[in-house]
């Protein structure tokens, strides 16, 4: 066994094109460190609807160039036998660790492999790719990002010429396609051939931007803002100036890249402390809102002043913003329809059904979002929002920022705020307010067990709540294709239990509905959804044996 993982591990090593992982390799065969070793050789990373992420690292179950050139080279062999032969494909990447590398790559493999590759200039936004694949006419796309994970990771998210994320048979065929790759010595990597793409493709998303504002609305608003380390601070700057916006107040300690991360545990602005440079900032500069971005801008955060909470700013939900930005862009009178995935607020369909729009639900995730027919809207609870579907396809921070801070621009004028305006869609819909219960594991069969339990015990209440149907998502609905899932409805609440799909997480979404009277009623209606929120998170915990 010992013997047959070293010489597993002398094979890959023999292939390696990286000095780095090599050198990395060697010395674990060399001190004999097996458990390293077979943590490495336990299989491979498997390609999935987020495509690739993974550890830093060597061997087949790491992110490291070897494992990329043979995604890129089952892609290729797909997208041939799709008949796109010739086709182009371009190439974006953030600024973490081996990003750039693995873009170039995948240039080099497309290139081989007889297909056209363009890479953009250098480190952009996430939508920025998303936008390019249909501006250029690209027969797919893809993105080198781990997004929100921490710094020791790095991923690989396909895209096809749609401009949006794959979803089932591709991922199968593809991950099909990457298994049938054989040596690397195989894998034809010219060293040039490729085109690097100029500044027009970012200037063309950057026009694109201006679409999502109203002509001649208010951009008064002041913001703070914070890229999290990431990419966003010289699209996000440059879409505001040409917005007209005032220059947003910078987190001079997270505005520029830096793929350590070094202020954060988890680059993710819904991780505890994340924010809190952000905040320190806002409590100086007095803006009106706070405006964070992931490290690859998909995504978008808001906070806003609170003199309720301790420090003086409170970031809002993503359901929040996600319900703030549907009822800006019905007083703005949009037609289409909105959308959103099962595990966000059902107040975005009460929404929609009051202003008379079309509303779907969805499987979690924007690849399943954006392929929603009429989209005009759509957003997922993990800031997550898709403001402009003609112009990308996906999620969007840096123009779902813009939407945003044009929305607290015109409440600004009305001496009004976000607050005033999340208070007006409780009076007019209930108090609509949701929670989180995330689990972090090490060990993946805690969350294979916890679901498990709760499928053979499924609970019968939770927070006195009666539980009136309980849904085995992996079975599918009317509606909704299989996913490993559960879902309960309460009575007044819903519970979603589902493991994530890109970290080592089991997450449970929970919402709780509170009938509210009028406005006085309101705080009484906050305090009572606290209550029921904490209950569920118990009592979801004990039933789940987490």
């Amino acid at each position: 066994m010992q013997h047959d993982l070293i010489a597993q591990a002398r094979t890959w090593l023999a292939e390696d094109p990286d000095p780095e992982t090599r050198d990395e390799l060697g010395a674990l065969i060399e001190a004999g460190d097996t458990d390293e070793l077979a943590a490495r050789f336990a299989g491979t990373l498997q390609f999935g609807t987020a495509g690739l992420r993974g550890e830093l690292g060597a061997g087949p179950m790491r992110m490291n160039r070897s494992v990329v050139i043979r995604a890129a080279a089952g892609l290729a062999a797909y997208l041939k036998a799709q008949g796109q032969d010739g086709g182009l494909v371009v190439i974006g990447y953030d600024a973490r660790y081996k990003s750039e590398d693995f873009a170039r790559d995948t240039a080099a493999v497309m290139t081989g492999a007889g297909l056209r590759a363009a890479v953009l200039p250098r480190p952009l936004p996430t939508p920025v790719l998303a936008y390019a694949i249909r501006h250029l006419g690209a027969v797919a796309g893809v993105e080198v990002t781990a997004s929100h994970n921490p710094p020791r990771d790095n991923g690989y998210k396909v895209y096809l010429g749609d401009g949006s994320q794959i979803v089932p048979p591709a991922d199968g065929e593809i991950a099909a396609a990457i298994a049938a790759v054989g040596p690397l010595a195989d894998v034809v990597r010219p060293e040039d051939g490729w085109e690097t793409l100029g500044e027009e493709v970012l200037e063309a998303y950057l026009a694109r931007t201006d679409a999502v504002l109203a002509p001649g609305s208010p951009r008064t608003a002041r913001t703070v803002y914070t890229a999290m380390h990431g990419v966003g601070t010289s699209v996000l700057t440059a879409a505001f100036e040409r917005a007209g916006f005032p220059a947003p107040v910078l987190v001079t300690e997270q505005a520029e890249p830096d793929p350590a991360f070094p202020t954060v545990a988890f680059p993710n602005p819904e991780e505890p402390g994340a924010m809190d440079l952000a905040f320190a900032t806002a409590r100086r500069a007095a803006p009106d809102l706070i405006v964070a971005n992931d490290p690859d801008a998909d995504r978008c955060a808001v906070a806003v002043p609170d003199t309720s909470v301790e420090g003086g700013w409170r970031m809002l939900r993503g359901d929040e913003v996600g319900a703030l930005l549907a009822a800006h862009l019905v007083e703005r009178g949009v037609s289409g329809v909105f959308a959103e995935s099962i595990v966000s607020s059902s107040l975005l369909g009460r929404i929609a059904e009051k202003a008379g729009l079309g509303y779907e639900e969805t499987l979690t995730g924007f690849k399943w979002i954006a392929r929603v027919d009429g989209l005009r809207y759509g957003y997922e609870e993990a800031l997550g929002y898709c403001v402009d579907p003609e112009g990308v396809r996906d999620k969007d921070g840096i123009t779902a920022a813009l939407l945003v801070v044009e929305l607290a621009s015109v409440l600004k004028e009305q001496g009004r705020t976000l607050l005033d305006l999340l208070d007006d869609l409780a009076l007019a819909h209930d108090l609509h307010a949701t929670d989180q219960l995330s689990v972090r594991v090490e060990d993946l069969t805690v969350i294979a067990d916890a679901m498990a339990r709760l499928r053979e015990q499924p609970p019968t209440a939770l927070a006195g709540l009666a539980v009136t149907s309980a849904e085995d998502l992996s079975r599918g609905t009317a509606s909704l294709p299989p996913t490993d899932g559960l879902r309960y409805q309460l009575e007044g609440a819903r519970v979603i239990v589902r493991p994530s799909g890109t970290e080592p997480k089991l997450k449970c979404y929970l919402e709780v509905v509170v009938p509210v009277a009028d406005a006085a009623s309101l705080p009484a209606a906050r305090a009572r959804s606290a209550e029921l929120l904490a209950g569920i998170k118990r009592d979801l915990a004990a039933a789940a044996g987490i």
